[in-house]
């Protein structure tokens, strides 16, 4: 007995150091891709920092105080929220709404699958071109409908407008992701069980009331899931506002990250940047939050 125990302790320990040499690249990896960063953009939040000189000197909360005092960075972080939230929603009934089509379908669904998801494949940028022809308002798509219908007053131009610009973000944003949704819903409803579907139907739930009362409780996580990935997106959006509007008209479509992308790419003020980068990651934490510990309760 006490030689199998002797043996057993340097057999234990070898393994013990096998897997520590297994995980020490993932711990690497996250230490490069993830705390470097972080505590990177701490630094340049408490110092005085341009983009080819950080760490100058020591400053302290002045700049997180200036930049919270700013309007601009506290007008954007609210506009990025609504914005995240509302395409994150329309993104998620649409996706739904095309998963449960796609299940129906007894013909041509791989076709339809095929053309659904073709706006994810897309490149952004090239997504934000498309959209821009699409509400030009001399010639595009909007505008050619709008004739169609017998419309002759003044223009609509949507990415001109103040009112308008955003929501022309928005509906392109929601067209190039709720693909994402959708797929993802579509194979949460694969998973169903066949046999409570039709048990379900024995007893008199069809249509509506066999998606309401049946379906959707069933992939209640996935769709939430769903939602969270979407919402986390929709927080990163830039290609489409530096594309389609620049940020204007005016500040009315700047959001987060293109705000970012000015002081840090433009202006060179890297403690601003920094100290915005860090606003937007407790704005994205206090949204998503609540959402992810709903899924898993939802999941459980």
């Amino acid at each position: 007995m006490a030689t199998d125990l002797a043996v057993r302790g340097p057999v234990r320990r070898g393994q013990t150091w096998q897997h520590r040499l297994m995980v020490s690249p993932l711990i690497l990896t996250v230490l490069v891709l993830g705390a470097y960063p972080l505590v990177f953009i701490v630094g340049a939040s408490l110092t005085e920092s341009t983009l080819g000189n950080p760490f100058q000197e020591w400053a302290g909360l002045a700049s997180a105080r200036e930049v919270v005092a700013s309007s601009d960075v506290t007008d954007a972080l609210a506009r990025g929220a609504g914005y995240a939230v509302g395409v994150a929603a329309l993104s998620t009934v649409l996706g739904v709404v095309l998963a449960l089509a796609l299940l129906g379908l007894r013909r041509g669904g791989g076709l339809a699958r095929g053309l659904l998801l073709l706006p994810l494949m897309t490149p952004p940028v090239v997504v934000a071109i498309v959209w821009r022809l699409v509400f030009n308002p001399a010639g595009g798509l909007l505008a050619t409908l709008l004739g169609a219908v017998g419309y002759e007053g003044q223009a609509v131009a949507v990415l001109s407008s103040p009112g308008l610009a955003l929501l022309g973000v928005a509906i392109a944003d929601t067209w190039q992701w709720t693909p994402l949704v959708m797929l993802l819903v579509y194979a949460g409803l694969l998973g169903l069980d066949r046999e409570v579907l039709e048990a379900a139907a024995l007893d008199g739930a069809h249509g509506l009331r066999l998606v309401r009362h049946v379906v959707l409780p069933s992939v209640a996580g996935v769709v939430l899931a769903a939602f969270f990935v979407r919402l986390v997106l929709a927080f990163k959006v830039y290609d489409l506002v530096a594309v389609m509007t620049a940020g204007g008209p005016g500040q009315s479509t700047t959001v987060p990250s293109y705000l970012i992308h000015q002081a840090a790419l433009q202006q060179f003020d890297l403690d601003r940047a920094a100290v915005i980068t860090l606003l937007l990651a407790v704005v994205v934490t206090v949204v998503t939050v609540p959402v992810a510990l709903l899924t898993r309760k939802v999941e459980r």
